[in-house]
Parts: C-alpha cells; sequence; structure tokens
C-alpha cells in the first residue's frame, strides 16, 4: 500500500508531496482508497461532503468504531502526515483479520477530504462540515489562489457542491474515532517509546495580517519620504517570535503576499499569514495581544496602515478521557507497559471530530521530529508497531 501511495503528487524537484484538494493528485490518492475498500470486501461510499467511508458491517447499525485519517499534504509536505494512519487503518484490519477476531460493533475506514487546507486556506474542510463547524455559505465563499472557488473545484472533480453541509446522522452512528497519526515533534523520540496516545490538542489560530503603504520607485524615493510596509511586517515577525518564546508558545508567518512584488519596486501591501497556537487559552491570547500590539506600534511609527483579521480558530481539545484510558489500558493489557500520553500543537480532524464524537489518537514515532516536510519519517519497525497498537485497540473497543 505504502509502495502505491507514494509516487502520487510528489514533486521531483522538492522531494515533498502537492496532494491539494479536488486536484488531480487529490483523485488519484480518493482512487486508491476505494480500491483498498473494493478490496478487502467493505462497503464504500463518498459522503456529501467528498469524506471517503469503508465499512466493515452496516453503520446503520450504530456504535461504530471508526479510524482513519486523511490523504492530502501541505505544500511540498511529507510522506507520511496523514497517508501513515489511512494506510495503517487498512493494515489494522487486515491484521485482525488474520487473527481471526469478531466484531461486535461495525468497524469504518475513513479518509476526510481537504484536512490541510493548502489549497482554500482552511484546515479539516471536510470534517468541519460533516461536524456543522464550517457552514455552507462559508465554504462556498473559499477560493484558492488562482480565484477558484471550492464550490467550482468539487464540481470540476465530480462532486455536487449543493449537497455539502452538516451530517449529524452519520456521526451520530460513530460511537468512536481513533485516529493514528506519526507524532509532529520529537516526545516518543526522546523518551524512547514507538506509540504514544494523545491527550489534547492546543488551543490554535489563524490571523492575516496587512501592511499597507505606498508604492514607489525603489531607486528614487528617499528613505525618509517612503512608507514602505515591508520593515513594519519584518519588525511584526520578529515581534511574533519573542512572544512566543515569552509564552511557551509558538508563532510563525509562514506565508506573505506582496504587491506590486517587484525588485524594484517599493510595496504598497504586505500581507502576512500567522500561525499561532499554545498549551492554553490563556497564553495564546498573550501572544496574539503581544503581537498585535507590537505591528501597530511599528505601523502607527512609519505611516502604515495595518488591519488584522481572524481567519479560522480552533480551541483547545481534551480527548475524550473514557476513550483515552480506555487505549491505555487495552495496550498495556498484555505488556504490563505505560504508553505515553503526549498534548499536541497540531490540528486534526480527531479534534473537530471532539464535540460530537468520543475521539482519541495514538501517535507513531518521528525520529527527526519533521513534519510538513520531505524530512518527516518513521522506521518501518515503528510503523508496524503503530498497525498493531491501532489492531489491538480496535479488537477491544470493537467487542461489547
Amino acid at each position: 500500500m505504502w509502495a502505491e501511495l507514494l509516487p502520487i503528487g510528489r514533486s521531483s524537484a522538492s522531494g515533498g508531496y502537492r496532494r491539494h484538494a479536488w486536484t488531480s493528485a487529490d483523485a488519484e490518492c480518493r482512487a486508491w482508497f476505494q480500491e483498498q475498500a473494493e478490496a478487502r470486501g467493505l462497503a464504500y461510499e463518498v459522503d456529501r461532503n467528498g469524506n471517503q467511508w469503508a465499512w466493515l458491517g452496516d453503520p446503520a447499525d450504530g456504535d461504530a468504531v471508526v479510524t482513519g485519517s486523511h490523504l492530502d499534504s501541505v505544500p511540498d509536505g511529507g510522506a507520511f502526515d496523514g497517508p501513515l494512519g489511512v494506510v495503517s487503518a487498512f493494515a489494522a484490519l487486515d491484521e485482525l483479520r488474520f487473527r481471526n477476531a469478531t466484531f461486535d460493533r461495525p468497524l469504518g475506514i475513513v479518509n476526510f477530504g481537504d484536512e490541510e487546507g493548502a489549497r482554500f486556506g482552511l484546515a479539516c474542510v471536510g470534517s468541519r462540515l460533516a461536524a456543522g463547524q464550517l457552514t455552507v455559505e462559508q465554504a462556498h465563499l473559499l477560493t484558492d489562489g488562482d480565484g477558484i472557488s471550492l464550490p467550482k473545484a468539487m464540481a470540476a472533480a465530480g462532486h455536487d457542491p449543493d449537497a455539502i453541509g452538516a451530517d449529524p446522522e452519520r456521526l451520530a452512528r460513530i460511537g468512536a474515532f481513533v485516529e493514528l497519526h506519526v507524532e509532529q515533534g520529537r516526545a516518543l523520540d526522546l523518551s524512547g517509546d514507538q506509540v504514544g496516545i494523545a491527550s489534547s490538542i492546543w488551543p490554535h489560530g489563524r490571523w492575516r495580517f496587512d501592511f499597507r503603504g505606498e508604492a514607489n520607485h525603489a531607486g528614487t524615493t528617499r528613505l525618509v519620504d517612503r512608507r514602505d510596509p515591508m520593515p513594519t511586517y519584518a519588525e511584526t515577525v520578529l515581534a511574533a517570535r519573542r512572544e512566543a518564546e515569552l509564552a511557551g508558545a509558538v508563532a510563525t508567518f509562514g506565508k506573505i503576499s506582496v504587491e506590486p512584488n517587484g525588485v524594484n519596486a517599493i510595496p504598497s501591501l504586505v500581507r502576512g499569514w500567522l500561525d499561532s497556537r499554545a498549551p492554553g487559552q490563556e497564553a495564546l491570547d498573550t501572544v496574539l495581544a503581544g503581537i498585535t500590539r507590537a505591528a501597530r506600534e511599528y505601523a502607527d511609527a512609519h505611516g502604515i496602515d495595518l488591519d488584522v483579521a481572524r481567519e479560522s480558530f480552533t480551541p483547545v481539545v481534551e480527548f475524550d478521557h473514557a476513550l483515552r484510558d480506555e487505549l491505555g489500558r487495552l495496550l498495556g493489557r498484555d505488556t504490563g507497559l505505560t504508553v505515553p500520553v503526549l498534548g499536541t500543537g497540531a490540528g486534526h480532524d480527531a479534534g473537530i471530530l471532539s464535540g460530537s464524537v468520543p475521539t482519541a489518537m495514538l501517535f507513531v514515532r518521528n525520529p527527526t521530529g519533521v513534519s510538513h516536510s520531505p524530512a518527516e519519517s518513521a522506521t518501518e519497525d515503528d510503523c508496524v508497531a503503530g498497525v498493531r497498537a491501532l489492531a489491538d485497540v480496535l479488537e477491544g473497543l470493537t467487542r461489547r
């Protein structure tokens, strides 16, 4: 399975992946998912929001146990973020069948669409729509960098954009959702453990900072006469680093747009997108307030107009404690070992679903600690350990 997925959407230049939502690479990944489901005799379906499902047993019976993740990527992302959870889900089912395991509850495998938000700028679109956290009207306003709207992209890929929306009936059939994911940090590598359990997801959000100045000639305009937004933006980037360090948080300006974007032109507009995450809401509020305050001070001092807009936000997610504890019990049952419990600063579909369904997450060790990059990795032994852990969990949860 892994070998079949590896070439899809891979850039020969960067070695990273460009599997963006509703593109040809995404279509190839979706076809692969359908093939895996049908090869195992699972009932395959696509929901109203484009999420793919594979079922063993009838989901209408309710109280289903579901696992899976996503197959799309960030721009030039790594191979493991998302796909490891989907591949491991099918592999765990194979392992359970090898064990001749019996299932008292329906078992589902899911590929959520557009988790990374690389194309339309909003993460977890498929799960947000299903959970009612993104309205149809909001979804229809999403556009990519080329001005193509989400509805137009979905229609071009053969999906009906007018059908999207909250799907409470489907989510009501799910009794537990467990997402396996490569760790996006080095906690497991430092502790020496192959697999961990998630405790919570830090609160996180995205904000757009628009710095507006005045375009002018780079060679003839005196420094004292300039209203150049770029230095103010640069100072704001440095302020973000300082504020994050003080609060024990993270803050990143990872995307920028400049107008008119000429080498010999002073910019009229610098637009930067801030991603910030913190262990708690108070710390996140402190970081954002500090960055915004510094940005306004710099802007006022240099005659720059500043607008700050929040584009997305997810509060702290505490995974279901009873389910989390059950995972620990199931994984330690035969070994007596205690599986480490980790917090994470990364968002996931499991976090979106947590308000509607009991959710939990398993992490597989990433020795580099690198994610959203071609350097992201996991050893074969650790991946196999993840599959076996997921199989143990699914076997335990599907027994009434």
